[in-house]
């Protein structure tokens, strides 16, 4: 088996328990701050958004300067940093003995974070330009799956084996995936900027900015269309439903439909990305992911929604690996941990203003007016990406061909 594919499986887990662990205490964050003592409901919902929000918040400060480490020092150490750090934090949630503990230990999270950057460079740098959309394609569905998948997770733990129990176990698969990439992540790292460059430096030497900023802001939708409906998806489902007692169970297919759909087509379409280019696929995936969430406004029941659930993820498993192959193909080497960093960066800002947008607007507008918002702003970054990704690139690649014809 070729390195970079070993490095891939390895990487996949790694990111999947990732992702479950930044995402996995949602459901289940009101009731722990409720066992360790918070009885009043406005400070148990305001601890709860302070709680989940300050990971995604300091992942997004913290990320790009896990990705300069990654650039200086090797992509591997970084993911054995990362994983046997939120191993232990994790771990340690489940000792809490108040509040405040809590969020201290979430905040910690979010400064050791770093696997899922240092992952997707690593993939990036060290896969041939015929497999790198498949590759990374395959990659996102880890991070997307573990995100969406993680709250019913977390739910199915608490239901069964406690609450302590979910930071203890997802702790456990975070020490698996440091002990898997200790063994069998494999990295020739040689650097290749001697010199310490700073951001503004890196910044003018690198091509392309508007692409790359196209880039990170396509990311900043994607993760914001995807946890806008987080806050709200239970309580939505809870109206669609005539049988009551079934409402925490249809909600967790409802999450967990799109991550399935995003295992399922995401390698397929970088496949497909590696033989029509990254652009194609990425302007339609977000076109559609724009249009789909349309519908989703006006189902009368739970299982239309969790269909609508379904083809959300088949079009939105599309971008990630389009965004990725791109910023590979237009970042130089030395500086792809920190350009990927950023781009991580993005996608926590969204994963934040997704969650906090789609809990305001639902409060103050009702829930249908969170479908229509999320909607026009992915269609809105569907023109943009158009004009400033798809034209300038096909017009490139027009060029290109004209040039060797003639």
């Amino acid at each position: 088996m070729p390195i970079w594919k070993r490095n891939l499986i390895v990487c996949w887990f790694g990111m999947f328990v990732t992702g479950v662990g930044m995402s996995q205490i949602a459901p289940v964050l009101p009731l722990y701050i409720k066992h360790l003592g918070v009885h009043n409901t406005a400070l148990i919902e305001q601890f709860s958004g302070l709680a989940f929000g300050v990971t995604f918040i300091i992942s997004a400060v913290f990320s790009p300067i896990w990705g300069h480490a990654a650039d200086k020092f090797g992509r591997k150490p970084m993911l054995l940093r990362a994983s046997l750090g939120m191993a232990i934090v994790i771990f340690s949630m489940g000792f809490a003995t108040n509040v405040y503990m809590l969020i201290g230990l979430r905040l910690l999270q979010g400064v050791i974070t770093g696997y899922s950057s240092a992952c997707t460079t690593l993939i990036a740098t060290q896969t041939d330009k015929e497999h790198a959309g498949w590759a990374l394609g395959t990659l996102s569905t880890s991070s997307i799956a573990g995100s969406l998948l993680g709250p019913l997770i977390g739910g199915f733990i608490e239901e069964n084996f406690g609450l302590q129990n979910i930071f203890f176990i997802t702790g456990a698969l975070m020490l698996v995936a440091f002990i898997t990439t200790a063994l069998y992540v494999k990295e020739s790292f040689s650097r290749q900027d001697k010199k310490v460059l700073g951001t503004k430096q890196i910044w003018g030497i690198i091509p392309n900015k508007s692409l790359i900023i196209t880039m990170f802001v396509t990311f900043f939708v994607l993760y914001m269309a995807l946890y806008s409906v987080e806050p709200i998806i239970t309580v939505y489902i809870s109206q669609l439903s005539s049988n009551t007692g079934h409402v925490a169970l249809l909600a967790g297919i409802a999450f967990s439909a799109s991550g399935l759909a995003s295992i399922i087509s995401a390698p397929r379409l970088g496949k497909i990305s590696d033989k029509i280019g990254p652009q194609k696929v990425m302007l339609v995936a977000i076109a559609l992911s724009g249009l789909i969430f349309l519908p989703q406004a006006f189902v009368t029941n739970p299982w239309q929604l969790i269909v609508l659930r379904f083809l959300l993820g088949i079009a939105t498993a599309g971008l990630a690996p389009s965004v990725n192959t791109l910023l590979k193909k237009i970042t130089p080497e030395a500086f792809a941990g920190r350009i990927f960093g950023f781009n991580m960066s993005a996608g926590y800002l969204g994963a934040f203003g997704g969650s906090l947008l789609g809990g305001q607007v639902a409060a103050y507008l009702g829930i249908k007016y969170v479908f229509f918002i999320t909607s026009t702003l992915l269609l809105i970054n569907t023109i943009w990406v158009y004009f400033k990704v798809f034209k300038k690139l096909s017009l490139n690649n027009k060029l290109g061909t004209q040039l060797e014809q003639a």
